[in-house]
């Protein structure tokens, strides 16, 4: 198959004139409809705007190539457009694009166009290709230099299979490389040209795997691998990684690979990259350009997030279903103030469903420390960190001591490696199993007690003697300030100092503090379920999937919904959280509102006083909240 049987005329524009980036996506879309091989507009073009919020599609030096594959395609094809004056397509040199190509892929098991698409792709790494696409008088013109390049051109295998030179002796360096992309049709070759070009004009040796739609293609061989310099693995998809142990090697997103191969090669000949181990490769490999100190920490960090989601959500929907059955048989107005503590647990299955999440939601600081251990010391570092997260779960300290113990864990599993690496080998061999889990659990569990928890609790004490002496000045600033709490740590000893006043407020008669509080509680969540819909490129599309389900958490007041999100990102969202709370909690006391249960969130509304002057408190918050997450946070690069 010819690129130009993908290409109809219909659907190539050499005057384009886009404003933004979305004129010119929604531009290219009606093009590639003209050609009539979408079936449904709509999908295709939601499907190219998910794709671009992956991350973007405009590779720099002027070109773009977004990309769809979905059901809405009925067979494979291209669109064009040339934009003289160039479009601001949010490229990764920042540079406005003057030349897009669109594709659409079919779902479907046939893959002869990725072929076609991949080498088409790699000739558009040529500066000569492009500029004479770009310079193209009319569409025959435009298919004529499309056509002869591909004629002129071998096939991606055949350009994958040809090595530098016959002579491989006289070369500086050995260059093994691993190109990837989730998608596998455009970046995934462009990658693998990238690295090459730049490889041979370094006078290095090269060969470059590709792992796109169509599998995995000139693949390196374990000869190859052994007498390799250093190994490129330029992917955002899994890449089998065992085979490389003991190399040196650079790991780096796939879009570095096309802006940044000259660097890439660069450090590779000049041996600046770490030795690659299979049996412990978190402690021991780089992660690109961005791949410093702090790359490493925010590694670390959403390692243990992405394992603790899951006991999140799961607990915290059962919790709310417990809160939501309550509400709905019994008569909270009816309630004593004791029946009203126990609020979620009132009903039998609610009391099953609120026992279940309870469990769950116990699991959660544990598996947050245990990963985070994991990804810096590997498996023998897991046992460790999760007692840590249990001892701060059990103790005061809570999510933040969680988050101490696990990278203290990591560590700790670390310097015991480096301790019994004198060990004759025959006792070296039984330390993962042995010695890590007995020394590194009795220090973690030392550390914690001794070190962590004295502080944590001195501090909670603090706050509630500050809180309780407080009680008697400004209304609004205490609104305020324990609204504001109850998201510092969301479920720390600040947060646990709040909820304390709050219910201990209650007792005495003051039920205008535990509204505050309650309503400070209920924003994060809700904040962060309204971020993830509006501010979509501020989030990862782990969190966009999530994120959502917060709104059911955070109206339920479980503020614990927010905590994977603020400790991916603690400087951003912390702020916007803290800030959402205390405006809701200043409106809910400047509103004169009162709340007689201390938990229920949205399910005891019935018992709030001027429960519609509430609601307008916390869509404030939950508004304001949200608006400083899409302004304080970055924009996620996938």
């Amino acid at each position: 198959m010819r690129i130009t049987e993908l290409l109809d005329r219909r659907s190539i524009s050499l005057d384009g004139a886009p404003s933004s980036k979305k004129e010119a996506l929604d531009q290219m879309v009606a093009l590639m409809v003209k050609s009539g091989k979408i079936r449904d507009e709509k999908a295709y073009r939601e499907e190219v705007y998910h794709r671009e919020e992956e991350g973007t599609t405009g590779i720099g030096e002027g070109i773009a190539i977004p990309h769809g594959k979905c059901d809405a395609v009925i067979r494979p094809g291209l669109a064009a457009m040339v934009v003289k004056n160039g479009v601001d397509f949010d490229s990764l040199d920042g540079e406005p694009v003057h030349l897009i190509f669109l594709i659409a892929a079919p779902n479907t098991k046939d893959n002869v166009h990725l072929d076609v698409l991949s080498k088409l792709s790699m000739l558009l790494m040529d500066e000569k290709f492009v500029e004479d696409l770009k310079n193209a008088a009319d569409v025959d013109e435009f298919l004529d230099v499309i056509d002869k390049a591909d004629q002129e051109k071998p096939d991606v295998d055949d350009q994958l299979a040809a090595q530098t030179e016959a002579d491989t002796s006289t070369k500086i360096c050995r260059i093994l490389a691993v190109t990837s992309c989730p998608t596998g049709i455009a970046h995934t070759y462009m990658a693998a040209e990238g690295i090459e070009k730049a490889a041979k004009a370094a006078g290095c040796f090269v060969k470059v795997e590709t792992r796109g739609s169509g599998g995995a293609k000139n693949v390196l061989t374990d000869q190859e691998i052994k007498d390799a310099d250093c190994i490129i693995i330029a992917a955002d998809a899994k890449v089998p990684m065992d085979r490389f142990d003991g190399k040196k090697l650079i790991e780096c997103p796939v879009t570095d690979g096309i802006s940044k191969a000259d660097e890439l090669v660069q450090r590779a000949v000049n041996g600046n990259a770490p030795v690659y181990r299979a049996d412990h490769p978190a402690a021991e490999k780089e992660k690109g350009a961005s791949g410093g100190a702090g790359h490493k920490i925010y590694t670390q960090l959403m390692n243990g997030v992405s394992h603790m989601l899951p006991f999140v959500v799961g607990g915290g929907i059962l919790i709310a279903l417990a809160f939501l059955i309550d509400g709905l048989g019994v008569n909270v107005n009816s309630l004593s103030d004791e029946a009203r503590a126990n609020f979620g647990t009132i009903t039998p299955v609610a009391a099953a469903l609120k026992g279940i999440g309870d469990l769950a939601f116990g699991f959660m600081l544990p598996v947050l420390a245990g990963f985070i251990a994991m990804s810096i010391g590997d498996r023998p570092a897991l046992a460790v960190g999760f007692v840590g997260g249990m001892i701060a779960a059990n103790g005061h300290s809570g999510f933040l001591g969680a988050l101490l113990a696990g990278f203290i864990a990591g560590y700790l599993v670390l310097l015991l490696r480096r301790v019994f690496s004198v060990l004759p080998e025959s006792i070296e061999k039984i330390a993962p199993v042995l010695l890590y889990p007995v020394f590194g659990i009795l220090l973690i569990g030392l550390i914690m007690m001794y070190v962590v928890e004295p502080p944590i609790g001195a501090l909670n004490t603090a706050l509630n003697t500050a809180l309780t002496n407080m009680s008697g000045s400004s209304k609004i600033l205490l609104g305020i300030i324990v609204a504001g709490m109850m998201s510092i740590d969301m479920g720390g000893p600040f947060n646990k100092a709040a909820y304390v006043f709050g219910t201990a407020s209650i007792a005495a008669g003051n039920y205008d503090i535990m509204a505050a509080v309650m309503i400070g509680g209920m924003v994060p969540p809700c904040a962060i379920a309204l971020a993830t819909l509006i501010f979509k490129n501020k989030f990862t599309k782990q969190e966009r999937e999530s994120g959502p389900v917060n709104f059911i958490m955070g109206l339920a007041f479980i503020t614990e919904g927010a905590i994977p999100f603020a400790a991916s990102d603690p400087l951003h969202v912390l702020p916007s959280c803290i800030v959402g709370s205390a405006l809701a909690g200043a409106l809910s006391m400047a509103f004169g509102c009162t709340l007689m249960a201390p938990h229920g969130g949205i399910f005891v509304f019935p018992v709030v006083s001027n429960p519609l002057m509430y609601l307008v408190a916390l869509v404030a918050g939950t508004a304001v909240g949200a608006l400083l997450l899409g302004v304080l946070k970055k924009k996620i690069q996938e």
